[in-house]
């Protein structure tokens, strides 16, 4: 926009603190984000001595500036949502579903395949979410899983398995971020104190594996609610929009080849677009623009269904086109809340000084070094959860981590442990966070309610980052990654058995007034 950014002190934090409260008070997102970015509009331009009508110039300014600047995520996203109805209306998205049913007996089976599949899909956290979420759908839907359940599924093993993962976009970022610390071989020093991953993941599986749920995904797993459209089990419904017209003969290759394309064709295309081709490393290039070669794999994804599906008179031309400009449609709501989120993170980033303000508030806080592990991954949630993106917190707080251990007496001996907590605080925001794009895509994949989902995966998420603070604790004191790891596993086993006998109590509370009720 060319407007130098201002310290505007304790009220850069107000607008992800509006958006939020707004979220989270009237259950609509759209408004919320809009006007978290208003008043950080109105924050900078009557600092700056300018007028309301500025501020709303400003606020349109900063959103068509970021759809230029996210331009190809957003052709990635409606390509992506064109050849998701596109393979659904073939009839491969049914025909994968009626395969795996044979093969997927029971819920326990279904949640844990959707959470292996996650954990499968590494290359970029919002791929992972819709591709996921589409071919694990029906097979969640039969065995009456709710879609928030689905959704914290998806959330729960996209960001986290892409942030340890050393061949991935996110460790490419994060090790240009640390170069001064070793780049690449440093990120990979900090996967054992990523708590929050690991624990993330831990937790998906205990939860996948047995039935065991709490606060409000208990309430939702207990009376799951599908949207109009969806297929429960024994129940034939209405098509829906990426079922609509799909085609009986269609079959499980009609979707796997053009998934497997786009998988191979996307990995193929960052190495092209990162100049793997012209001698550049692998690593550094599949995380040079990520975006750019997950577009190449989706064309390409599209045209091996184009390939598949008109020989064989699965569908015309003209249902093929109808199909993409559907699935631009499917995309429009979460386009448009990444639109905005996008914009509410830019200023607070480039505008305002939010990043700035709460590092430097750090920074004044003279506190033993054997805290900062714990300290920084509070402020790192804290930042991350307000701005809703991990990217943007680990991108403002590691150069900073960086000179905070390395200038400070007995600091690189937490400089490791520091910069985990920073990556693992940066997740927990872009796990959980209304406004971020990961948890956005994860409703998305799913086809559930965004706040539905924020809600229900919230008290999970927050269990596991007060484990997380304990860990970070840990670490601190002992500085050894191995026993980091085991008392932070033994701390997220205490905080899942005391919730189980929180849940039990209240189950024995709930039975006897229900009795007293119904006599």
């Amino acid at each position: 926009m060319g407007l130098e950014m201002i310290d505007a002190g304790w009220l850069s934090i107000l607008p992800p603190l509006v958006a939020i409260t707004l979220a989270l008070l009237t259950k609509e997102v759209y408004s919320a984000l809009f006007l978290g970015v208003l008043t950080g509009m109105c924050v900078y331009s009557f600092s700056t001595g300018g007028s309301l009508l500025q501020a709303v110039t400003y606020a349109f300014q900063m959103m068509a500036g970021k759809i230029g600047d996210n331009g190809m995520m957003i052709i990635f996203l409606v390509l992506l949502g064109s050849l998701v109805v596109i393979v659904s209306r073939s009839g491969g998205t049914a025909a994968y579903g009626r395969w795996a049913v044979r093969r997927i007996k029971t819920k326990r089976s279904a949640k844990l395949t959707t959470a292996l599949l996650g954990l499968l899909i590494f290359l970029d956290d919002g791929f992972n979410c819709l591709t996921v979420g589409t071919v694990m759908r029906p097979i969640t839907d039969k065995h009456k899983i709710s879609r928030e359940k689905l959704a914290y599924l998806l959330d729960a093993t996209a960001a986290p398995i892409c942030i340890i993962a050393p061949i991935s976009s996110w460790a490419v970022a994060v090790a240009s971020e640390v170069e001064e610390a070793g780049g690449l071989g440093a990120f990979v020093q900090t996967i054992p104190y990523n708590l929050y991953a690991i624990l993330t993941i831990a937790m998906v599986l205990v939860l996948s594996a047995t039935s065991f749920d709490f606060g409000p995904m208990k309430r939702a797993e207990a009376a799951p609610q599908y949207p109009a459209g969806a297929e429960e089990a024994g129940s034939p419904q209405e098509p829906g929009a990426l079922e609509d017209a799909a085609q009986p003969k269609g079959t499980v290759w009609d979707l796997v080849l053009p998934i497997v394309t786009l998988i191979v064709t996307a990995i193929l295309g960052m190495a092209y677009v990162g100049g793997f081709f012209e001698g550049v490393d692998f690593a550094v290039a599949i995380g040079e623009n990520p975006v750019a070669g997950l577009t190449l794999g989706t064309f390409a994804g599209l045209l091996m269904a184009l390939a598949l599906y008109l020989p064989r008179r699965l569908m015309t031309m003209q249902q093929f086109v109808t199909g993409i400009i559907d699935g631009i449609k499917t995309m429009i709501p979460a386009l448009t809340i990444l639109i905005l989120a996008w914009a509410l993170g830019g200023v607070c980033r480039e505008m305002i000084g939010t990043g700035n303000f709460v590092s430097q508030f750090v920074t004044s806080i003279r506190l033993p070094m054997s805290l900062l592990p714990a300290i920084v991954f509070a402020v790192a949630a804290f930042l991350s959860f307000s701005m809703g993106t991990a990217w943007g917190t680990f991108g403002i707080l590691l150069p900073i981590v960086s000179m905070l251990c390395a200038g400070a007496e007995g600091g690189g001996a937490v400089l490791m442990p520091t910069l985990g907590a920073t990556l693992a605080g940066s997740v927990f925001g872009d796990h959980c966070s209304p406004i971020s794009d990961t948890t956005i895509l994860a409703s998305t994949g799913a086809q559930c309610n965004h706040l539905a989902h924020v809600s229900t995966q919230l008290p999970y998420a927050v269990l596991v980052a007060g484990v997380c603070f304990v860990g970070y604790l840990a670490a601190g004191l002992t500085k050894n990654a191995i026993v980091t790891i085991l008392i932070s596993l033994a701390a997220l086993g205490a905080a899942l058995g005391a919730a189980a006998f929180i849940q039990r109590q209240h189950n024995a509370a709930a039975g006897p007034r229900q009795s007293s009720s119904a006599g």
